[in-house]
Formats: C-alpha cells, structure tokens, sequence
C-alpha cells in the first residue's frame, strides 16, 4: 500500500508539470485555429507559472473554440486537480478521456483520480485498459493488483503481482503481500511457500521473518516462530532486528530474563534506530507499574549508542520517575536539556522535580531560564515567583507574580496562585496591608482553595494580625482536610500567638505524629515547651530541629541564650 501511493504521489507531481498531448496535428488554415492556438499557449504559460484562475479561463476558451478539444479538457483537469477541487479535475478527466480514448496518459489520469476518490470499480476499468496497453508497466501493475485487492477479488489481484514479480524478480514486500492475499483466501500453505521462496533470496529480511512469526502466533504454533528466529540468531549473533524480535517474544511469554538478553544483545547491535530502540522501551514501559531495573539499563544502552540525544537522557527520567527515584530522574531531565533546551515537556518535569524536592535555589535559577524560552507559559512564571518568595528575594517575587497573572488566561486557580504568591512576598516585606490584600484578592478569585487559606491564615498568625480571622480561617481549612500537618501546625501556631501554650501544643505534636522529624513542627513544640516552663525539652527540640535544617534566623538565638526568641524567616 506505501509502494502505491507512492506511484500515485509521482504521478500527481508529473502530470501537473505539463500537458501530454498540445495541440491539434491539423495545419493551421484558419482564424479560428490562430485564435485557439494562441489561447492554448497562452493557458500553458498560465499554468506553468502557476496562475491557475487565468489558466482555467483560457482552456475553458480552447473548448468554447474547440469543443471536441481532448487538450484543454485534459489541461482544466490538471489546473484544477492543483486547486484540490477533485470534483471539477474528475469531470474535466473523463471528458479528455471519452474525448480521447486511445490516449493511456489520460486514461492513467483518470484511473488514480477515480481510486482518489474511492470508486474501485470504475479505477479498475482504467488499469485493466492500461496494463493491457503496457504489460510490462510495473507500476500500473502494482497499482492494479492493490485495487484488486480492495475489490475483494484476490485472485486477480495475485495474478497481478506475479506479473510484476515476472518483472523485478522476487521481492520481499510483494512476497508478503501474496501471503496475505493467499491467507484471505484461507490458502495458507500457497502464501507460507510464497515466504519461504522470498527467503531463499532474502534469508535474513525481517519482514518475511516476521510475517511467519505472527502467522505462527496468531495460529498459536509458537514453538515454529521461536525455532525460526533462535536459528537466526545463532547464524548471525550481531542481527539487531532478529534479537529485537526473539527478545519481543520472549517477553510475550513473561520470560524477563531471556527477553532482556535479547533486548540488551540487540541494542548494542546495529540495524536499528533510535526510534525503534524508543518504542521498545515505552511500549514495556508502558506496562509496567514498577519498572525493572533492566528497562532502566536498556535506557542507558540507547545512551550509550546516542550521547547526544535527549531522547534517551528523557526516557530514562520517565523511568526513574515511574519509580519515585525523584533525584536520579531530575539529574537524567537536565542531562536531555543540554542537548534539547527548547522541549518544554523536559523543562516541565524539571521544575516540577525541583519544586517537589524543595531545591529552590535551583528551581529560581531554571525557572528564570525556562520563562525566558517560554514567556507565555504561565506555570513556568508560577513556579518562578514561588521559587523568590522560598528564596526571600521578595520584591523579585512581587515583580514576578504582576508579570505571571497578566499572563494567565481563563485559568482562575491560577491567576489565584499569583495573588497569593504576592501576598506571601508583601508580608515578608512587613507590608501587611498590602499582604492582606493581595490575599484577600487570590481568594475573591477561588475562595475554596485550601492552600491559600492555610497560608493567609499562617501569615496573619506570624505577623501577629488579626488573629480571630486566622482562626476562621484554618478552622474552614481543617474542616475540610483534618488530617493535613501542615494545617493543624498553623492552628498550632495561632494558639501560640494568643498565649494558649498548652492547646498550641497539642496541635504542634500531632502535626509532629503525622509529618515525623519535620524540622518546623518540631521547633515549634520546643517554643511551647518553652512556654510552658520546660527549658530543658525546649533546647532539646531546638537543637533537634536545627539538625533538621531548620531556616529560622533566631533559632541560634534561642539556643545560645536558653530563652525563646520570635522568628526571623
């Protein structure tokens, strides 16, 4: 079928170069014959320079002339099939054709326009005349034998192709084609010699090979498909393409170990591309809920056979990823960026690795590259801004956040997240007016975002405002998720700020119980330790959670000087 409509795509570019046959042999005797041509001629140059509207007009002129003109019939044909008005280049065909029936070019014409149009029937009727006309055209019989086919009559359609192979000799794609047309006509044992007649010329053609390996299969004779592929394996050890499909094989009969042998055996040979090498590893992939270590060194296999490739760097990080090795499958999506910077799906999965892992100097630094690339990309901005106010580069923030919700559109949860963004940067500015209201904003915006809730809340309780408003507003939070640490340690820290040591506690160990060893929550329970009047568990936690990387600027402080000290972020 490819090797058809390639013929037919030859076909179109040739036949619209020109005009097969000009003018009338009649001498000229006439004005009328002066008129039409110069008309004629004058369509030619039209056509030629691809002014196809003043072309048409002058061929429609010739027929008005000369209306049994079999020339400029055949000329409006080819203007308009350039036009892709196929309605008009039919009927303009088969009136140069009727007009002209001895003519093969036209009736050529006519044939692939019909089968361009899906009438097999009056297609046929053209190739039967033309392979008549030229038995020894390979490509008219090519053609032929495909409409045969589509008509249902595969007999015919063999008998075509053998003259075609009477022509070339015998090839595997021809070979394979009379398979299948025998095995339609459930005459298997014709179309399995038909193979096996090809293979004596081409032992070693996968595609006859594995034409019998899916016959085989599909008739579930599997022992004959794996001899076949074993014994050419053995023969020629470095067959790429035979020890791609004994290793498919293998891996359809669950056997990993054999299958990975061949798999690994045919991606350090040759005689397949990267491509294919990356079909294999996503179809498996693809599969596979935890993926094996082995898929993973076939990935390192195609990157070892194409360095500089960011395909191979990038579906190793899709492996890794697929098992939460967060860190190996960051640095394999910076290796595919150093060979492929403008792919945004890789930057993508970088900065969202870098946002998961909290390595925010490096998320600041790649997402400002990363929006220089793609400005309009909102998230890209998003994750930008996010990555300043982690940083305390709060006015870099503010700038950022204005730019990124100018940008969103029809993305409120977005366009949210910007406001909020801002709010965090103005209230570590110690602007809490604008702070305020820039939260306020975000959740005018989408009032049932939890995140953002949970953050107002945090900040109003740091900065010390409007705490019976942050009350309401992590009790709306906690109503909803109850079991989230980071929420219930907000609660906590409102409790602080309004003197209730022993309730901000309460909730500072159970945060503590959910999220173990998270170096905030446990700070946090040695200020109420602290409160309470137990200097010693306090320094003990403060320690604790300055082991843990805690950020608080005055922790040293506190415990240097045995005492609490408010927070410095």
């Amino acid at each position: 079928m490819r090797y058809f409509l390639y013929i037919y795509a030859l076909m179109l570019v040739f036949t619209s170069c020109g005009i097969k046959k000009v003018t009338s042999e009649k001498p000229v005797n006439s004005q009328d014959d002066l008129a039409y041509i110069q008309t004629f001629h004058s369509a030619i140059r039209y056509k030629v320079k691809g002014q196809l509207n003043n072309a048409i007009q002058a061929f429609d002129s010739c027929l008005i002339i000369r209306p049994t003109d079999d020339a400029a019939a055949f000329g409006l044909s080819q203007c308009y099939l350039q036009l892709d008005n196929k309605t008009k280049a039919a009927e303009y065909s088969e009136l140069a054709s009727k007009l002209d029936p001895d003519n093969i070019w036209y009736t050529q014409e006519l044939g692939y326009m019909y089968y361009n149009q899906g009438k097999f029937v009056e297609s046929e009727k053209c190739f039967a005349k033309m392979v008549k006309a030229q038995p020894n055209n390979v490509d008219w019989l090519f053609a032929h034998a495909e409409i045969l086919k589509r008509l249902g009559r595969q007999n015919d359609a063999i008998n075509s192709l053998n003259k075609m192979e009477d022509q070339l000799g015998v090839l595997p794609d021809l070979s394979i084609q009379k398979f299948e047309l025998y095995v339609s006509l459930k005459q298997d044992e014709k179309g399995i010699a038909e193979i096996q007649k090809a293979r004596e010329v081409y032992p070693d053609d996968l595609g006859l090979i594995g034409t019998l390996v899916d016959y085989y299969f599909s008739k579930r004779e599997i022992a004959k498909a794996q001899s076949m592929l074993v014994e050419l394996v053995k023969n020629d050890p470095s067959n790429a393409r035979a020890n791609l499909a004994l290793g498919d094989l293998y891996y359809r009969q669950m056997n990993k170990p054999e299958a990975y042998k061949y798999f690994n055996a045919a991606f350090q040979g040759t005689g397949i591309d990267i491509d294919t090498k990356m079909s294999i590893i996503l179809e498996m992939y693809e599969k596979q809920v935890v993926v094996d270590k082995e898929l993973i060194e076939l990935a390192d296999l195609l990157i070892a056979s194409y360095p500089n490739d960011a395909k191979g760097h990038s579906v190793k990080g899709d492996l890794l990823l697929r098992n939460n090795q967060k860190e190996e499958a960051l640095i394999a999506y910076k290796n595919a960026l150093k060979f492929e910077e403008n792919k945004f799906p890789i930057w993508n999965q970088v900065l969202m690795l870098e946002y998961e892992l909290l390595k925010f100097d490096d998320l600041y630094k790649d997402a400002r590259a990363c929006s220089a690339l793609f400005p309009t990309i909102s998230s890209v901005q998003l994750l930008y801004t996010i990555a300043c106010v982690q940083l305390d580069h709060f006015q870099e923030a503010i700038d950022a956040a204005d730019m990124g919700k100018d940008i969103v559109v029809n993305d409120p949860a977005t366009e949210s997240e910007f406001y909020a963004q801002k709010g965090d940067a103005l209230f570590g500015l110690k602007k809490i007016k604008e702070g305020i209201e820039s939260y306020e904003k975000a959740l005018e915006i989408d009032p049932t975002n939890l995140l953002t809730k949970n953050n107002y809340a945090m900040r109003l309780a740091l900065s010390n405002t409007d705490l019976t408003k942050a009350a309401r507003l992590i009790d709306e939070v906690l109503a909803s998720s109850p079991k989230v640490a980071s929420f219930i340690n907000t609660k906590g820290l409102i409790y602080f700020k309004v003197m209730n040591y022993k309730a901000a506690l309460e909730q500072f160990t159970i945060a503590d119980e959910l999220d173990k060893d998270n170096k905030n929550y446990t700070e946090h329970m040695g200020d109420a330790f602290f409160q309470l009047g137990d200097t010693a568990k306090a320094l003990e936690l403060w320690k604790k959670a300055q082991s843990l990387g805690s950020k608080n600027k005055s922790l040293t402080k506190k415990i240097q000087s045995k005492t609490y000290v408010d927070p410095e972020y």
